[in-house]
């Protein structure tokens, strides 16, 4: 709103309102009584006239000089006109005969010569007024012609003037105490609205829809103050918990290259203080790795965008999983871990960097988490009509009341077994947002001392035409 410029109250508008509504039936109503006074009036006047016509008519029938008798008759504020047939005035109560014109075509007039009697009414637009005029035929062959002037519509408004204006500034005042009270009266139900229950009944019907915008928006705003704080808590825990991981490679690295840096090493011992360098910086690369890797998914999800990753393309999982198979043979000749593949190939739309990572995370899992001599085996197909990857491993499992637990960040079953490994503890938790990416599902299942499926479905493939084009190029992707 501008400054200065005066906002709209309700009470203003009920104001005005009740003032133009007011003043407006007010002054119809005027109108309208005056129109019917002024109608009631001319009835009953004309209805005397006629009477007083008939009975002037009477006696001059039977006098033998009409003008005479109508000279010496008191006729008060009726006014009296005898004619000829031609039209000429004999007498006239108000005017000199000789003063008027031939009176042969006045309505009245004529209509008594033609029919034995006649009436009219006209307005004088000067004075307001209006006259009532009434005829009779004589014996005579003459008209007497009788008139009176009744107040007109105009002179009727005009004395009611007056007493209009006062009626309107009592209602200025009236409307002005009734659009206070009655303004408070709505608004109050409005203001006793509990806006942390919004769902609740609106005070008013056409308050409803609002009502029900502002409740889902306040439940949409509560949600996203939760999502916050949620997500403010992981990322606090988050930081904590990489603080904490990198802290045990960096301490090692160090610790090892200071001694090696000041020749406390036997020269014997160096190969091993190197080997633990390496090691210890392969770790922290992987940890680094997955850390950017779950922050770029964070980002992809908090923003509800894919633009992160580039564009979707088909991504053949069969290919995919021959390649993790083939890096991470090595990884599983020396846990001693038959690792093999089988199903047919399929394509989901999505991201190949993030799918493969989907699918070494699992494969590396399955290994690190499993005996010598065991197995992993890595399925890919369609299962109830959509693109999956299974990943089913023969070695330790997980306790039941974990498994809700393992897809969570740096969460480890078995933290010895991890770190000597090589595990960052965030695999799973890079397959869950990988997952959620490409809209997929995630399962799990799991046997203590028996072994552990991990499977991914994803949405409907892409058309067959290319899933056959893709099919063909299968051992080029798998040899990336």
């Amino acid at each position: 709103m501008a400054q200065g410029q005066r906002r709209v109250t309700l009470a203003g508008r009920v104001f005005a309102a009740l003032l133009a509504i007011s003043a407006l039936s007010a002054t119809i109503t005027t109108v309208v009584s005056a129109y019917l006074h002024q109608a009631s009036l001319l009835k009953e006047a004309s209805m005397e006239l006629g009477s007083e016509c008939d009975v002037l008519a009477s006696t001059l029938n039977v006098a033998s000089d009409e003008v005479a008798e109508l000279s010496s008759l008191d006729l008060g504020e009726m006014r009296a006109t005898l004619i000829t047939p031609e039209g000429e005035v004999l007498f006239d109560s108000l005017v000199a005969p000789g003063a008027l014109a031939g009176h042969e075509s006045r309505p009245e007039v004529a209509a008594a010569l033609r029919d034995g009697s006649g009436q009219s009414i006209r307005s004088s637009a000067t004075s307001g007024s209006v006259s009532l005029y009434r005829a009779r035929l004589l014996t005579s062959g003459n008209v007497i012609r009788v008139s009176v002037d009744r107040t007109g519509v105009q002179a009727i408004l005009f004395g009611y003037l007056r007493t209009l204006v006062g009626v309107l500034i009592a209602l200025v005042v009236v409307c002005y105490i009734a659009s206070r009270e009655l303004s408070a009266l709505l608004v109050k139900p409005i203001l006793e609205i509990d806006t942390t229950h919004l769902a609740q009944d609106a005070p008013y019907e056409e308050l409803q829809p609002l009502t029900n915008r502002l409740g889902a928006q306040q439940a949409e705003l509560v949600s996203q103050m939760e999502e916050l704080r949620a997500a403010d808590s992981v990322r606090r825990e988050f930081t904590a918990n990489v603080t904490h991981e990198l802290k045990t490679p960096i301490a090692t690295i160090m610790g090892a290259s200071e001694l090696l840096r000041d020749g406390f090493v036997l020269e014997e011992d160096v190969p091993g203080f190197a080997a633990r360098i390496n090691d210890e910086s392969q770790r922290l690369f992987a940890l680094v790795n997955d850390i950017l890797t779950l922050s770029r998914l964070d980002e992809s999800e908090r923003l509800r965008s894919q633009e992160t990753f580039g564009v979707a393309e088909p991504v053949n999982l069969m290919a995919v999983a021959k390649d993790v198979v083939e890096r991470m043979a090595g990884r599983a000749d020396r846990a001693e871990v038959n690792l093999a593949i089988e199903g047919e190939p399929c394509l989901v739309e999505g991201f190949p960097r993030i799918v493969d990572e989907l699918v070494a995370n699992l494969c590396s899992n399955a290994i690190r988490y499993n005996r010598p001599g065991g197995d992993v085996r890595i399925w890919v197909g369609e299962a109830d009509g959509r693109p999956t990857v299974s990943v089913s491993d023969t070695g330790i499992g997980i306790p039941e009341d974990a498994q809700a637990k393992v897809f969570e960040r740096f969460y480890r079953v078995e933290t010895s077994r991890s770190r000597a490994s090589g595990g960052t503890g965030l695999g799973l938790a890079i397959v869950k947002h990988a997952a959620t990416l490409h809209g997929a599902d995630v399962t799990l299942e799991s046997r203590q001392d028996e072994g552990t499926t991990v499977t991914v479905s994803f949405p409907q493939p892409v058309a067959q035409p290319l899933l056959e084009r893709r099919a063909s190029g299968e051992s080029s992707s798998a040899s990336r």
